[in-house]
């Protein structure tokens, strides 16, 4: 296969006009020549944290604090989890993965709930299609056992020692949520020395130093938090310690659109285009230990190519900044996985 255009390419996606060529699912070359085509080819996105079996409710729960919405047990996404069918809920999350295949994503890092048969769902729910979850079960071991790793939900009121210890022995994943109501729950996270912390919204200075220090990668997920009223991430502070990447959340409270999450961003915050274009592909994907993200040899060739013709991108300076601040699922030629 040969994909013609102009190329992000590298980790700091740099435009090249020319080709890649891809063998067996693999980038073998990036040829630089004069292409006939208004193509984008980009690296396909990485959403690094989602619950998507709320995709049976969304828009529910409006004023809700984030307790009420999606704590558990009791909150609402999980008292409607309970009381929805196995098949509706596999249909809503397959609706979920489709919309982010379509909109260029290559996989996410869910956070699965419902034990075992939550892996299944989602296992289900994505049988035939091209996009790929990497699935983190949760409460209990053998949820572990049948998926990815393990998606904690806090270490504020819930012991996971002998859980964390278990993701080890296994070689998986394990990541966690912290920081996002506030600091009390991150020196325990952090503790659990887990692959990933998602959200980290209120760390303090000796947070950061932490995190610095121990090299721990930070999910974020902006539009969440400002629905759910906890705050907005630091996220230059973050960028200046750590990887940092980007996730979309509850499918409940937001469209899983990678595009808006970064065009969220950008305006929100003083990240570059190039930083947060990074934080949506490559930095996601050395999370999950996954060969894509980026555009260069010996990857695997998981591209996203846009019409930079289109009404939305002609006249386009500055392609990075575009993409990242305006593109969105009208802009999308093809979704190559």
């Amino acid at each position: 296969m040969i994909v013609e255009g102009t190329i992000l390419t590298g980790r700091d996606f740099e435009p090249v006009q020319g080709r890649v060529v891809v063998e067996d699912g693999e980038i073998t070359a990036i040829e630089e020549a004069d292409v006939d085509n208004s193509n984008v080819i980009l690296p396909a996105f990485v959403n690094a944290h989602t619950h998507i079996g709320d995709s049976i409710a969304k828009e529910a729960g409006a004023g809700l604090s984030l307790d009420e919405l999606v704590a558990p047990p009791d909150g609402l996404k999980h008292r409607l989890l309970r009381a929805a069918s196995h098949a509706a809920k596999v249909e809503a999350m397959r609706r979920s993965l489709r919309l982010m295949q379509s909109t260029g994503t290559a996989t996410c890092l869910e956070f699965r709930e419902g034990g075992v048969d939550g892996v299944e769902a989602i296992r289900e729910a994505a049988d035939e299609l091209a996009i790929d979850p990497v699935v983190l079960g949760r409460e209990t071991a053998a949820a572990m056992r049948e998926s990815d790793g393990f998606g904690a939900s806090g270490a504020r009121d819930s012991e996971f020692g002998d859980l964390r210890a278990e993701t080890r022995e296994a070689g998986k994943l394990f990541g966690i949520h912290a920081g996002e109501r506030d600091p009390h729950d991150v020196d325990p996270a952090l503790d659990l020395d887990p692959e990933f912390v998602v959200h980290m919204v209120h760390p303090e200075p000796e947070h950061l130093d932490r995190i610095e220090a121990e090299d721990v990668p930070i999910v974020v997920c902006p539009r969440s938090n400002l629905v759910t009223g906890v705050g907005v991430p630091p996220v230059r502070d973050l960028l200046d310690r750590t990887t940092v990447a980007l996730g979309t959340d509850n499918v409940m409270l937001n469209s899983p659109s990678m595009f808006r999450e970064m065009e969220f961003v950008s305006k929100l915050t003083d990240a570059s285009a190039t930083e947060i274009l990074r934080m949506a592909t490559l930095n996601g994907a050395e999370i999950a230990g996954l060969n894509y993200g980026v555009i260069e040899p010996d990857r695997e060739a998981k591209l996203l190519i846009l019409d930079g013709d289109s009404d939305n991108l002609a006249g386009a300076q500055d392609l990075v900044r575009a993409v990242v601040r305006r593109a969105g699922q009208a802009d999308v030629k093809d979704v190559l996985l």
